[in-house]
Formats: structure tokens, sequence, C-alpha cells
């Protein structure tokens, strides 16, 4: 099992802006398994640390974290949900579901002891070393939490009492299908989509001819790549550089729950005004 969390605290000490640590903690021998800041909890930072964790270390059995929206949601299922008898979920829960990792909701933050002692030993430690190394910006303190963590491992971490390792084995491919945004589009009679204000054309060459007014399934991986699916087949793709160029993801906020990423990624940098 591993633990998640997220630990929004002043960090930088004032140097800089209020940062979150998105964490996970291996239960059986309390191994820091991946970490990183960002602005605030969001889908794409836990699919981010998930995919990081997945690619290096294989599936957990099981995922354990609060109720946080991310997580968890108590809205009612729509009509197709009711029809196939299945329950409401989020981005992350339906992407670990499909991976076949169980999700487990705590019920109180004292039911997640040990990777709240672990904030409260990176509130110490980290910040200290962020402190001497005067980190200001997110990058400086990725940095620091990079050459911290093994260090931190080190001392703190233990051998689990079952040696025979609980990981699962995983591609790459299945990661990036299940850990991404996916909605649904029907695609018009010139075979165009339109998503997110932005009409996209399914090549001529796509699998089955014409998908005039079939119903398709969008997938929006972390990198801001956009893939179109017919069934399981995919019908076209276009790369992080093409969706941006586009104008994709431009948008006028600046909160950084952004729906498919950190601002600071996804949108066009802002000119500045001399």
């Amino acid at each position: 099992m591993v633990q998640v969390d997220g630990s929004l605290h002043d960090w930088l000490e004032g140097r800089g802006p209020r940062l979150c640590l998105v964490g996970a903690i291996d239960d059986a021998t309390g191994k820091v398994v991946g970490a990183f800041f960002q602005q605030a909890e969001s889908s794409w930072g836990y699919f981010t640390l998930f995919a990081s964790i997945f690619r290096q270390h294989g599936l957990p059995q099981s995922i354990y974290c609060d109720r946080h929206s991310v997580f968890w949601t108590d809205r009612q299922p729509t009509l197709e949900e009711q029809l196939v008898n299945q329950r409401p979920t989020t981005e992350v829960g339906r992407g670990l579901e499909e991976l076949g990792v169980t999700l487990i909701l705590a019920g109180s933050p004292q039911a997640k002891g040990r990777i709240e002692r672990l904030w409260g030993t990176f509130q110490d430690r980290l910040v200290s070393e962020l402190r001497l190394a005067k980190a200001k910006t997110v990058e400086q303190a990725t940095v620091v939490l990079e050459r911290y963590l093994p260090v931190h491992n080190r001392r703190f971490s233990k051998p689990a009492r079952n040696t025979q390792p609980a990981w699962r084995k995983v591609s790459s491919l299945q990661i990036e299908q299940s850990l991404c945004f996916k909605q649904q589009r029907t695609v018009a009679k010139d075979n165009t989509v339109t998503f997110e204000g932005t009409v996209l054309q399914i090549p001529k060459t796509a699998p089955f001819g014409s998908h005039a007014n079939k119903r398709i399934d969008v997938h929006v991986l972390l990198d801001g790549a956009v893939q179109f699916f017919y069934k399981t087949q995919k019908i076209a793709s276009f790369d992080s550089k093409t969706t941006h160029t586009m104008g994709l993801y431009q948008t006028q906020t600046k909160r950084e729950g952004f729906r498919y990423g950190p601002i600071s990624m996804l949108a066009p940098p802002q000119k500045v005004s001399p």
C-alpha cells in the first residue's frame, strides 16, 4: 500500500511562492517513493506523481488517501453510469481503477499517520535544506528536494517484513492511456471534433474512413498532447507542440488548478508590457 497526500506550506519561508508538496510513501518500508512541488493539489499533479512511481516501481496493490475532491466525489451518477451500474468517480479514481489499483479513502487525518508524520519531518529538515540553499523558486526547490530524498530514505526507511515484492509490472503505454484526462465527443459531418473551443481535424487516413456522427473518446495526456480513439482504435493524435500552437490551452485565469495541468506548463507565456 502507498499513502499519498499534499502539504500546502510556506516551504520557502517567504522567499518565494507558497507551495504544495505532493508526495507518496510506501507503507511497508517508510520509503518516500515520489514527491514534487506544485502550487496546489490537482488531478494533473497526482497523475504525474503516480506515472513517475509506476514507471519506476510498478503498480502497488492500493493507494491510501484522504477525501480530497481529486479522489472522491459525492455527485449523483449520470444516466450512462446508472445503465452500467457504475458508481461516480473522479478522473484520478477512474485512472487507478483502469490499472487495477484499489483506492482506499481515509476516514480522518489521524488515519494517515505515516504520511502526516512525514510532513512533520519535511517541514523541519527539508525546510532547513531549502533555507541553506536559499531556494526562491519552484525550480530551485525541486533541485533541493531531489538531492534531499535519497538522504531521507537512507535514514528513515526500513526493510519490509515480507521480502516478496508487492509491486506489479505495468507497461508505459498502459500508464499513459490510463493516467490521463478522458472525455467523449461526437464527430461532426466534416470529420472534425470541437474540443475546448478548438476544431481538430481527423485525418483522412484514419482507420475506418469517416467517423461522422460517431461518439469517440478524447484523451488529454499529461504533456498536453491529445489523442482520439474510436472504440479501442486510435484514429488521430496531436502532439503537445501542435496543441499549444493551436491555442488549445489558452486561458486568462492564473489559477494553478487548471483542468489539464499547471498553467505554467500548458498556457503560453504572457507578454509583459514594458
